[in-house]
């Protein structure tokens, strides 16, 4: 990792939260790349508003992933998984209707009126158009998938790509017979993970990568049957990275009981505190250039970007991937994109200007949900459309010749350039990926002026419902029945139901049944990673100053990149 030093045009303070944050000349030229170019005259960016923290919030407040809801198909009256609950207001289809040909968005068009507020007629406009129920495609047996394609017996996973027989997973592809993992790819029959990779059968681990029959792994490559070890390489039989025999590792992984409940959580406390012992890297990644940021992987001058994967030129890039001269966006994956400024995407967008949940679109701004598209200007769920504004078909002349008239009524009413307001998100904050980040109580929602979701779903029937600290210790005292149960949440109280592919997973592995609820273990393995944020510490080893997810009062021992390298390799 590489310390950028950027030369500071300007220092700005934030609108919403009066903290200071810098403009740099490379922002500025950045800016006036993205501006775009109508009959030869150029509109261009100012500078933002909002700091970036502030930016990513409030572009997080749009995008629901997790909460799924039953209702009702507003085309052909079924029942349907929906991201919109049953008491949002929107028309809201199924997937083959809503791609189908029998309706047209482009009915929904209207003309705009320059004599009354922009955000108010594009807020009218998302009121009545008909929405996607959900984002899945290409999938079997995966009705409760979200922002996914291409699965297999899936349930509860979102993100996730090319994978079989996955439940309870966030982020990753090409996965088999999986459950509660976060950030994973080609892994099988894996359980507790995040951030690990082309491993098999590996159990409460992080940030490790071809492993397998190993447990409560950190920073792990090429280990196999190893438990709660740190920072090793082509290892196996170590326990606590003490060198054993097979015949003593076999004995002693005996001897913990692991098949029991409590164990586990001791085992679980225990790593998280044998970690302390050893030097953790100030950023994860490889095959670097000038970056800065944590995992980052074939990535190449790129600023305070996270989770991104063959990116350039890029500045506050949150989970993106290929990536060629962008800044602050979320969630753009699996294609290459160009030229992007404040965006929640999907894949393969070029010139996209402030939009949120676009995919395969270019030369589009102020837009959402729109497919297959470009030459788009303030539209929602469009598919294969062109030259379009507020979803109304026009000529390519025409289309050029009034987007620069709304451009100029935006600029007198002070609505130029700027993401959507908060409050037009359809989602509340609590239900919007955002609270996983930027967490806030109700009433600090309502008094930043985001939404808020009052709706609760209603629990299904179950014969009886049984505190978490009433289930038995052992998985063979498990009985059938529990798949007719409802376990209260030990942390939230909150109802949660066994699946039956998961009960069959935990008595193939002797895994203990869990007791906590699904979201709150989502939670928790979000609790174990880094935030999204950097900051300036000392090397724990050579003491010089760098830049790392790791605050300084946290109690790990950090290293830099080349004391980190020294230490372990």
């Amino acid at each position: 990792m590489t310390k950028i030093i950027e030369k500071i045009a300007k220092t700005k303070s934030c609108q919403k939260c009066q903290i200071s944050f810098d403009i740099t000349d490379r922002d500025l030229e950045f800016y006036d790349k993205v501006s775009p170019v109508f009959a030869g005259e150029k509109y261009s960016i100012p500078t933002p508003k909002l700091c970036p923290e502030c930016r990513q919030q409030r572009r997080l407040n749009f995008r629901n992933e997790r909460n799924l809801y039953k209702r009702t198909c507003d085309s052909t009256g079924k029942d349907i998984v929906s991201l919109y609950d049953p008491e949002k207001p929107y028309k809201v289809y199924n997937a083959d209707f809503w791609w189908s040909s029998d309706w047209d968005s482009l009915d929904y068009g209207r003309d705009f009126d320059f004599s009354q507020n922009f955000f108010d007629q594009f807020y009218d406009l998302q009121q009545v158009v008909p929405r996607l129920s959900i984002i899945n495609s290409q999938s079997e047996n995966s009705a409760y998938t979200n922002f996914s394609s291409s699965n297999k017996n899936c349930y509860y996973t979102f993100g996730m790509f090319f994978d079989e027989d996955v439940h309870y997973c966030h982020y990753g592809s090409e996965c088999k017979d999986s459950l509660d993992s976060l950030r994973v790819s080609s892994c099988e029959l894996c359980y507790e993970c995040i951030d690990c990779e082309k491993s098999y059968k590996l159990f409460f681990s992080q940030d490790s990568q071809s492993c397998s029959n190993s447990w409560f792994l950190k920073n792990c490559i090429d280990c196999n049957d190893c438990f709660d070890c740190v920072n090793l390489n082509n290892k196996q039989y170590c326990f606590k990275n003490k060198q054993l025999s097979k015949q003593e590792y076999q004995d002693t992984l005996q001897s913990l009981r692991l098949e029991e409940y409590s164990n586990i959580i001791k085992m679980k406390n225990e790593s998280i505190v044998s970690r302390l012992k050893f030097p953790h890297r100030s950023m994860v990644g490889t095959q670097n250039e000038n970056v800065i940021g944590d995992f980052l992987y074939d990535c190449s001058n790129c600023i305070e970007c996270f989770s991104a994967w063959k990116c350039e030129d890029c500045k506050y890039g949150y989970q993106v991937d290929e990536v060629t001269m962008g800044q602050d966006m979320n969630c753009m994956w699996y294609d290459k994109s160009e030229f992007c400024y404040e965006c929640t995407g999907w894949t393969g967008l070029f010139d996209t200007i402030f939009t949120e949940c676009v995919w395969m679109c270019s030369n589009v701004m102020y837009s959402g949900q729109c497919f297959n598209s470009k030459d788009l200007f303030w539209c929602i769920w469009l598919n294969n459309k062109q030259y379009c504004i507020f979803n109304k078909q026009y000529t390519k002349q025409e289309y050029e010749a009034l987007v620069p008239r709304i451009i100029e009524k935006m600029k007198q009413d002070g609505q130029w350039w700027e993401f959507f307001p908060a409050s037009m998100s359809p989602f509340g904050y609590n239900e919007a990926v955002v609270n996983e980040y930027f967490p806030l109580k109700k009433a600090e929602i309502i008094e930043q002026w985001f939404n808020y979701c009052d709706y609760e779903a209603p629990f299904s029937k179950v014969d009886k419902t049984i505190p978490a600290t009433k289930l038995p210790e052992n998985i063979e005292n498990i009985p059938d029945d529990i798949l007719n149960w409802a376990i209260e949440c030990e942390i939230t109280k909150k109802p949660f139901r066994i699946i039956p592919q998961e009960l069959k997973f935990y008595r193939r592995h002797n895994l203990p049944v869990p007791r906590r609820h699904p979201d709150q273990r989502h939670l928790d393995r979000i609790a174990l990673r880094n935030p999204r944020k950097l900051f300036e510490r000392d090397c724990d080893k050579c003491w010089d100053t760098m830049q790392t997810s790791y605050s300084p009062e946290k109690p790990e021992k950090v290293y830099c990149e080349g004391c980190y390298n020294k230490e372990i390799y």
